[in-house]
């Protein structure tokens, strides 16, 4: 039985594979295609799938007010939890848009080879935040830039260093 279903399964992934192929071919073509491909993918950590998932699900940014709307949608704002008089402090959300908050947070660990976002990251760690925690800023940190990029239609630009 093994010798007639393993070919037969194998052929089966191959074809899979061919069409995840040709998929993924034209999704980054589509993208090229959109005036707000440049913009996204100047950003260091957003590359192909990043920036489509960013354009399916937040476009131009125009139904977003601001930048603290389109975190909240993402689901990367802090959450407040209140019962009466009893307030808990800033909990991570588990509310959101579940593949947009993926996308930006596989972003900022993708960013983390830049200096200024190693930068933040290292103080969000100093700060004593575990990783998650450090990267779920980082990733907040990027909406505003990203929010900004693309009401602007501008590129991404390195931040310049402050002097001591």
């Amino acid at each position: 039985a093994a010798i007639l279903i393993i070919p037969s399964l194998a052929r089966s992934l191959t074809a899979v594979h061919d069409q995840r192929k040709l998929l993924a071919d034209r999704i980054a073509e589509l993208l090229e295609a959109h005036p707000l491909s440049k913009v996204l993918t100047s950003m260091p950590g957003i590359g192909v799938r990043t920036a489509a998932r960013i354009l399916i699900d937040v476009g131009d940014a125009s139904s977003f007010p601001t930048a603290g709307h389109l975190a909240a949608y993402a689901g990367l704002a802090p959450a407040t939890r209140a019962s009466g008089s009893s307030i808990r402090g800033e909990h991570p959300s588990r509310r959101g848009n579940k593949q947009l908050k993926r996308a930006f947070y596989l972003a900022a660990f993708a960013s983390l080879r830049e200096p200024p976002s190693r930068a933040y990251y290292d103080k969000k760690r100093a700060e004593g935040k575990h990783h998650v925690a450090a990267l779920t800023c980082l990733a907040r940190r990027r909406i505003d830039v990203l929010y900004a990029m693309l009401r602007n239609g501008t590129f991404y630009q390195a931040p310049t260093p402050s002097p001591a």
